[in-house]
This record gives structure tokens, sequence and C-alpha cells, in this order.
């Protein structure tokens, strides 16, 4: 089976053509991170109207690379939601027209599923059950992950998800947009022992996070320090250490509650080299397995769409030209395969 995946949740295209016997045969991003940089953030109109430009060649660049004609697909994902209501707009019209086109079935995949399975594309892909932690810029969240469609969710974020808090934090320190990896490149020259960062919500039971008041502590922070580059970088260094810690101590119990050895991290801040450093040790220490996506495929893609998708079509799962994008939507609603 041959599929295209498309994805336009946010601000970034992607296009990619799965083969389940061939692998990844193709692979096309475009990112909005210039279009949005004057502005300190993503604007929801200029996202839509930018994937309406990129989106077809991006489709045709990802056909030519994988040898192969839209009437020879076997299906086409593109995520549904959750997400930015117009972007998704744009890439749920354009696969659903190309399904009508070329006669073959669609399917509307949850964002949030594809990252979750984003590590099933490498040749290490951890086997089910498993433990997932999924942090973005728009998520975090604990999954207990027993097959697809099998999910509880187990904690989320109640206001600020981890990137978003990393993307805030950094422009308070001055750092361009997007902020949360010249944060952790900031923080690579900062210092422990300067200053300490609360670990929110890990006085109590349960496995949700808070990053909204981590932020505001780290604004205090900054107007209190001098305004040094080793001072910046050593606020960094704190708040980095506390986002990740707080992450560790909610990933470590929910290994516990369930008994499971196994942990997937994914979403655009498991690329954070401090983060994965954290989780192998908390693995190598609880003597589990931990399983990433390549850093390619970390942030938003198509490939992993185009995997998830396949999994749904395989089992069925088709709609039709009347489904709707869904901004918001709940992973757990999701019917098993």
């Amino acid at each position: 089976m041959r599929i295209l995946g498309i994805e336009t949740s946010c601000d970034e295209t992607g296009v990619a053509v799965y083969d389940d016997a061939q692998g990844l045969l193709s692979h096309e991003l475009y990112s909005q991170v210039k279009l949005h940089a004057d502005y300190g953030g993503v604007v929801p109109e200029l996202a839509s109207r930018d994937h309406v430009r990129k989106i077809i060649p991006l489709i045709q660049k990802a056909l030519t690379d994988a040898n192969t004609k839209g009437s020879e697909l076997d299906g086409i994902a593109f995520t549904q939601g959750p997400g930015l209501v117009g972007a998704l707009l744009v890439g749920s019209s354009v696969g659903r027209a190309l399904s009508y086109a070329w006669n073959i079935p669609a399917v509307g995949v949850h964002h949030m599923e594809g990252h979750l399975l984003a590590p099933m594309l490498e040749a290490n892909a951890p086997a089910f059950p498993f433990i997932a932690l999924l942090v973005s810029g728009g998520h975090s969240m604990l999954v207990n992950v027993q097959g697809i469609g099998q999910y509880e969710v187990l904690g989320e974020s109640i206001d600020d998800a981890a990137g978003e808090a990393f993307d805030k934090t950094a422009k308070l320190l001055g750092l361009d947009y997007p902020g949360g990896p010249l944060l952790a490149k900031l923080a690579e020259r900062g210092e422990g022992g300067h200053y300490k960062f609360p670990r929110p919500m890990t006085d109590r039971p349960g496995l949700d996070f808070s990053f909204s008041g981590l932020k505001t502590f780290a604004a205090n922070t900054i107007r209190d320090a001098d305004d040094s580059e080793q001072s910046k970088a050593n606020i960094a260094f704190a708040f980095q250490e506390a986002v990740v810690d707080t992450l560790i101590i909610k990933c470590r119990r929910a290994l516990k509650q369930t008994g499971l050895k196994r942990l997937v991290i994914a979403g655009g801040v498991s690329a954070n080299s401090y983060l994965r450093a954290a989780v192998a040790s908390l693995m190598s220490d609880m003597k589990g397995e931990v399983f990433y996506p390549g850093l390619a495929f970390c942030t938003d893609n198509g490939a992993m769409i185009a995997y998830a998708g396949m999994q749904r079509l395989k089992a069925g799962h088709t709609c039709d030209l009347s489904a709707a994008a869904k901004p918001r939507w709940s992973l757990e609603t999701l019917p098993a395969v």
C-alpha cells in the first residue's frame, strides 16, 4: 500500500509518500518560521494563506521524488485536527479533492496520533504497549498506549504546553522566534546554582502539567537580574532544567503507575538534547527502553501523517467529502485498529 500524507495543522506544510513495503519514499517540508518571525508567533490567517501557496508544489515534488503518479496511490491521509482551523481546512480540502479526482480513499488523521506513531518510522520501532510523552508547542500529555487507537490520557497541561513556555520565556530573554531551540542553545552556556526555579505540580499526586506559573517566575527573575549575557544564559539553564525535571518526574510516575518499561518521546520538544539525556538516565535507572522519532520527524511533518493514515486505511477507516476539520479533538475518542 502506498499513501500520500499531508500535514497543515499549524505553520509547517508537510507532504510525504510512504509505502508499507519500501518505507518512506519522499518527504517534503516547508516551514513558515521566517513568515511569522516579525510577529513573534504564528498568525493564523497568514499561515493558512501560505499553506495554499505551498501545498500543491510540495505534493508534486513529493510524487516526483517517489516516482509515483497520483493514480498509483492507494490512499491519501491528511491532518484533520487538532490545530488552527484555517490551516487544517487547506490540507483537508486538498486531500479530499485529490481523493475524489484520483478515485482513491482518504482518511483524516489525528495530529497527536501522528506524533505518537512517528517513532514507528525508525528501524528500532517500539512494541505496544508503552507510555508516550507528547511535548510540543501546543501539547504536553502523557498517554498510556496499548495499541493504535487504544489511548488513555494519563495527564496533560492545564495551561501552557512545554514548548509554548519555552517560546514565551525565550521572548522574555530577547531571543528571536521560534525561541525554544534558541533558549536551549543559550542554556548550554549557562551555569547551575545561580537560580532555583519551581517544579510545578510535582509536590502533589497526579500526572497533569502546568507551565504558565513557571513562565511568570521566569519573567520576574529576568526583571530582577542584570542584563548580562551570562545572567541570561544562567536563567535559560535554570528554566530548561526546571521544565525537564518536571517532565521526568511525571514520566517516572506514569511508568511506575502502569508498570510499563517502554517510553516514547515525541513532538517538537523531543529534539531537545538536555531532555534526551535526562530521559536516557531515567530509563537506565528504571531498566527500561526509550524511543524517539528521528530529528526530522520530531516537528510537524507529512511522513507521520502518512504512516498513521496507512494504519487506519488498512483497518477500513475512511472519510467522505463532507468530513469537517476538527480544531479540537480528543485523542481518546479515536477508534481502535
